[in-house]
């Protein structure tokens, strides 16, 4: 009778995020299939034309070779192609169901993970919340299926270090920033065990790429000489000095709208110099950690996805789903403390909406209320960055080592105790 009542408690207790996750996903579906249209340009251009397009060439048996906004790893042709296996449904009809149930796996996984012992649903309702405030960009790109593979890798890394490596290698070719996900594993077997998967399996996607069609590395001097996008963090110089006299302009440019002028290429080398410090800072950190709790993987995972995502010469808003898959991964632990900079990335992505599409033609003219809500939105991400580095090395590195300290103190008995207990 305890027993069934425990399992009845339980899924009373799902009743309301399952329910709260299927209204959100109801209302995505609405807004890509525009039942109800959003302000602002059209967030299923992508699909219906770009990818659509890239899906045509890949069909006919090579990578868009002379396409410059293909700057995707060999594997996105895996994501790309994906809605073929749907032949009866158009292809955006099938896109948006596959991003649908790459979001409900995602959410299963949490929701699986949320009732173990030493874990917790918050990591759910974070999915919940952070999706459904992106809005319709979250469905409109391929970024949520990247998101499901790295979120079930990181789920998987207490169990299996080699299920982690080989989902984050898999990742790595599918869009660069899931190896990301082992920045945090333990020092040792667990390391060698997952970063040697990792390695083996991208090794061998790639491998499976160059030799199923001609141009699969094409993609590395098309993101080579991409510029500064409008939403970055370096974007926020030239949104001030646009005011000054500055020579510049903003304009489509490699498939997104960058700035071009005078000392963009100097703004652009600052964030290339950002992100290899931010390596730098993670390096550091993983040579002083002393200590690895069930949730250092995903908390560092967290970290480092923040920081590179920070650095970028491109912000663009569906790299937000990224982090909030990170940050519900986190919080599905109850040892982790990164509830505050988890907060900011969720008030980020709610900002990073009216960003992108509603006042993105505000953004792009540099006028004050594009302008605020584009640094209202980096400002969040730059806070989170920046207590989610410091939590990660309280944590791990200083509270250890001010307990190894404490430690290695003597007791210095006082000398009346001394002489009472001589006594007796």
């Amino acid at each position: 009778m305890t027993g069934g009542a425990v399992r009845n408690g339980s899924r009373t207790g799902l009743r309301l995020p399952l329910g709260l996750w299927g209204l959100t996903r109801i209302i995505l579906l609405l807004l890509v299939f525009k039942v109800v249209v959003v302000p602002g340009p059209d967030i299923t251009f992508d699909v219906s034309n770009i990818y659509q397009g890239w899906y045509e060439v890949l069909r006919a048996g090579t990578y868009p070779l002379d396409d410059v906004t293909w700057q995707y790893p060999p594997a996105a042709a895996f994501a790309i192609l994906a809605p073929g296996l749907l032949p009866f449904l158009g292809y955006s009809t099938a896109f948006f169901v596959l991003a649908l149930l790459c979001d409900a796996l995602v959410f299963g996984l949490l929701l699986h993970t949320g009732r173990r012992a030493g874990r917790t649903l918050h990591g759910a309702w974070i999915w919940i919340a952070g999706v459904a405030l992106l809005g319709p960009t979250a469905y409109a790109r391929y970024d949520v299926m990247v998101t499901a593979v790295a979120v079930a890798g990181l789920l998987a890394a207490g169990r299996s270090p080699r299920v982690l490596g080989a989902l984050a290698g898999f990742g790595a070719v599918l869009k660069v920033w899931p190896a990301l996900i082992l920045a945090g594993t333990p020092k040792g077997r667990a390391t060698f065990r997952s970063w040697s998967a990792a390695a083996g399996a991208a090794a061998a996607v790639l491998l499976l790429c160059v030799v199923w069609m001609p141009g699969a590395l094409a993609f590395l001097s098309f993101q080579r000489d991409r510029g500064t996008e409008v939403e970055s963090l370096g974007s926020m110089v030239f949104h001030v000095v646009r005011h000054f006299g500055w020579e510049g302009e903003a304009r489509m440019n490699y498939g997104s709208i960058e700035f071009l002028g005078p000392y963009v290429s100097t703004v652009s080398t600052a964030a290339m110099v950002l992100t290899v410090g931010a390596f730098g800072w993670l390096l550091l950190w993983r040579i002083r950690a002393r200590r690895f709790t069930s949730s250092t993987v995903a908390d560092a995972a967290f970290v480092a996805v923040l920081l590179f995502t920070l650095t970028s010469r491109v912000l663009s808003p569906q790299y937000m789903l990224w982090l909030v898959g990170l940050a519900a991964v986190c919080l599905a632990y109850r040892s982790s403390r990164m509830q505050r900079p988890v907060h900011l990335v969720i008030w980020a992505t709610a900002v990073t909406q009216f960003e992108f599409p509603v006042w993105f033609s505000h953004v792009t003219r540099s006028d004050p209320l594009g302008m605020a809500v584009l640094f209202t939105r980096n400002g969040l991400l730059i806070a989170a960055a920046l207590i989610a580095c410091r939590i990660l090395w309280r944590q791990t590195v200083t509270e250890p080592r001010l307990a190894e300290a404490a430690a290695a103190v003597p007791v210095v008995q006082p000398e009346r105790e001394k002489a009472l207990s001589g006594s007796f």
